[in-house]
């Protein structure tokens, strides 16, 4: 049984989804970032950056307990754990797909939240700001968008981990100030993923009006 301390986030549903697609057991445990509840000391315990999400794994290696926080490194871990096809075992396809995976981690992610804070229901007016990271996140779009002309997937013709990881910040595109209509390709592969009933579930976790 694995533990799940989550929120209604693209990074928390990234890994509700994977569960889901793997068909693990798991339990969830409601972390209200709102509530800035991620900063309990007993949540620190298992996740220091105080971010969500995190899992305990408490079949871990060796038998033992075992927590894991960033999403990146629980994806590896549960498609190793599984030994799972959503990270090939092919060296050169584990490669492409830990380089898009990296895509999202360092780039999709970052510049989609920066876009989410400062053109979604803003605190402050800020414009250059605005349109910096505005213009930031159409160009991984359209980098996404070439990609996804090439392949069905982002690391090929498989849906892989990396795919998982992005789903969730395309999913909040209007918050982004972006029509996937404009991005024709990615608009496929999302129509496509929102079918999933696994994704569907993932996406669902944990349960949260936005």
């Amino acid at each position: 049984m694995i533990d799940l301390y989550t929120w209604a986030t693209p990074n928390g549903r990234k890994i509700s989804i994977m569960l889901e697609e793997l068909g693990l057991e798991y339990n969830i445990h409601e972390i209200n970032i709102g509530k800035n509840e991620q900063h309990d000391p007993t949540f620190l315990k298992i996740s220091p950056n105080n971010k969500i999400p995190v899992i305990v794994d408490n079949h871990g290696p060796e038998g033992k307990s075992f927590s894991l926080f960033e999403t990146g490194a629980i994806l590896i871990y549960l498609a190793e754990k599984t030994n799972s096809e959503l990270l090939p075992s092919n060296p050169s396809d584990r490669a492409i797909t830990i380089q898009w995976l990296m895509f999202q981690i360092g780039g999709v992610g970052p510049m989609f939240g920066q876009a989410h804070i400062f053109l979604f229901n803003p605190k402050d007016d800020v414009p250059l700001v605005a349109e910096r990271f505005h213009k930031e996140t159409k160009r991984l779009y359209s980098v996404m968008n070439q990609r996804l002309e090439q392949s069905r997937f982002l690391a090929g013709n498989d849906y892989t981990i990396a795919d998982i990881a992005t789903y969730p910040w395309v999913q909040r595109n209007k918050r982004h100030n972006v029509e996937l209509e404009y991005y024709p390709n990615v608009k496929q592969w999302y129509d496509n993923l929102s079918k999933r009933p696994e994704v569907k579930k993932g996406m669902a976790v944990p349960f949260y009006n936005e």
